[in-house]
């Protein structure tokens, strides 16, 4: 682990999990991209029976608000799901992904445990108003890749949301 960086672990505590794609470029930029990253996350939230709480899904970068997956971290979780969706979108090509960078992915991630139901409210509430103030939409319901619609107008997102009190 690189110096400095301290992850909390076992505590049950929700995770603010970010990433963003290599030099922070818009290797999400697309529709198609962000349609696979999100089918991946799906099947990453089975495969671990991890709580998926929120997530947007930017151009350059990620938000997921997660639960401690039972039997692993979030780290092994971020790590599968990084993996999958770089191999997956290379198979893309150029349409998706990208095939000429020596990686899709920064190499590390945030991590800020989630304590209270405030912080947590306050984590869902920055990643739904991020595409708004990314001048991407002026409406966050307007950004399908959030899970903005299942908490703002009860309707099913591109993602399975397990919203908790």
């Amino acid at each position: 682990m690189p110096r400095g960086l301290r992850r909390y672990y076992g505590r049950g505590d929700l995770h603010f999990l970010t990433f963003s794609c290599h030099r922070r470029l818009p290797l999400l930029g697309t529709a198609t991209a962000r349609n696979l990253f999100v089918d991946v996350l799906g099947k990453i939230r089975l495969r671990y029976s991890l709580l998926l709480v929120g997530y947007v899904v930017m151009p350059e970068h990620v938000h997921l608000l997660v639960s401690e997956p039972a039997g692993s971290t979030p780290s092994k979780v971020v790590q599968a799901l990084k993996q999958r969706v770089s191999r997956d979108l290379r198979d893309v090509g150029p349409s998706g992904g990208t095939s000429i960078l020596p990686g899709f992915w920064q190499p590390r991630f945030y991590d800020f445990n989630v304590r209270s139901s405030e912080k947590r409210r306050e984590k869902l509430d920055y990643m739904h108003l991020n595409p708004v103030k990314r001048g991407l939409v002026k409406e966050p319901g307007e950004w399908a890749w959030s899970s903005y619609s299942c908490y703002e107008k009860g309707q099913p997102g591109l993602v399975p949301i397990d919203p908790v009190d």
